[in-house]
């Protein structure tokens, strides 16, 4: 059995690379290159820089030049795909009616669950692939079948958060090789490889967004959501008044656009159907009940059931400790400690220890 879990000899093992153009997946295309696999990477034009959205990271104009400079460096094939209206339809649309109706997206994890793991996994089962390979810092475990995903060894870049709705057999046919490596690993092996990515530095922010700000993207897009509004207080008193709901989710506090309060104010509320948002001091948007729907689960045994395990409501923050319970595709997690409230559209994610069960969307 070789390294990717295939019962076969590495040269009769075609695997597909996604190439970003960045240091990770350009060194596990050329690590398992070296291995003697048969590779080829494939890098996807996801948006027109030249139109209205200037790229900031992965699958940009110099993205994709550079994944073709480390394929003809390594002599493996490498195809360009136009995934401009997928990427469109599946990501962008979806985080403009996100903030549209009061809620706060996570383009990276609908990339990965639209994008990556449902239109590129098919195009490599298109082209006869065994796997297609991304360069996602996570662990995957187990055989051809029932496999299950685990954080990374190097927690600081684990990306396990943005994978939880990866469905079970897109799992199976995905591998993640630089899981069990570090960082700094990573990029001494693309010095040691001589890549011209090697001091790259790694993607930041949402790759699409043209400005400073997000909301530059909506006015450009969907113009016609940012109708002013009331600002309420707790009480129901009018405080001021918003800009539209799309500027505003939960926990923000810079721009609310009311001052002269005792103390800093922050967005607790979102309110679509009557276009108001209501602010609270921080202390107010503590709770430590989150409800969620849409549940992906990547381990059945916990189906329909109560469970005592961690979760995390930010890609950033580290797992709290309490009780899941899921009836049918909905549920809640109850933590064992207060938490700061998130906005609806967010992701909660559950975890055993490093293995990662699953997860739902905030609501």
């Amino acid at each position: 059995m070789n390294s990717l879990g295939f019962d076969k000899a590495e040269k009769d093992t075609k695997i597909i690379v996604a190439m970003s153009g960045g240091v990770d997946s350009s060194v596990a295309a050329v690590k398992l290159k070296k291995e003697g696999y048969d590779v080829t990477g494939i890098t996807l034009r996801l948006y027109n820089q030249k139109n209205t959205l200037k790229a900031k990271s992965c699958c940009a104009g110099v993205d994709i030049d550079d994944a073709q400079k480390v394929a003809n460096q390594y002599d493996f094939p490498h195809y360009v795909l136009d995934f401009q209206d997928k990427f469109y339809n599946g990501v962008i649309s979806n985080f403009v009616e996100s903030y549209a109706n009061g809620e706060t997206p996570v383009p990276c994890i609908k990339c990965n669950q639209t994008v990556k793991f449902s239109d590129l996994l098919n195009e490599s089962k298109k082209l006869n692939a065994d796997t297609l390979v991304t360069g996602h810092y996570a662990i995957r475990k187990g055989g051809l079948r029932g496999s299950k995903l685990y954080k990374a060894l190097d927690k600081s870049k684990d990306q396990s958060y943005f994978l939880f709705a990866t469905l079970q057999d897109q799992l199976d046919y995905v591998r993640f090789p630089l899981g069990n490596y570090f960082k700094s690993e990573i990029r001494k092996m693309a010095k040691d490889y001589k890549l011209i990515v090697s001091d790259k530095p790694d993607s930041q922010d949402i790759c699409f967004v043209t400005s400073d700000s997000y909301r530059d993207l909506i006015n450009k897009i969907q113009p016609e959501i940012n109708k002013e509004g009331n600002i309420f207080d707790l009480d129901g008193n009018k405080i001021g008044t918003h800009k539209g709901i799309a500027n505003y989710t939960v926990g923000q506090r810079k721009g609310v656009g009311v001052g002269g309060q005792e103390k800093p104010l922050y967005v607790k509320e979102v309110n679509k159907e009557q276009n108001y948002i209501v602010l609270a001091k921080n202390e107010d948007l503590k709770e430590n009940k989150i409800f969620f729907k849409n549940i992906n689960l990547l381990d059945n045994d916990i189906k329909n059931q109560s469970l005592q395990c961690s979760a995390k409501i930010r890609s950033n923050q580290n797992e709290i400790s309490g009780k899941l319970t899921i009836v049918d595709n909905t549920g809640y997690f109850l933590f064992d400690e207060v938490i700061s409230a998130t906005s609806p559209g967010q992701a909660c994610v559950f975890y055993k220890n490093d293995q990662v069960l699953g997860g739902g969307w905030i609501t």
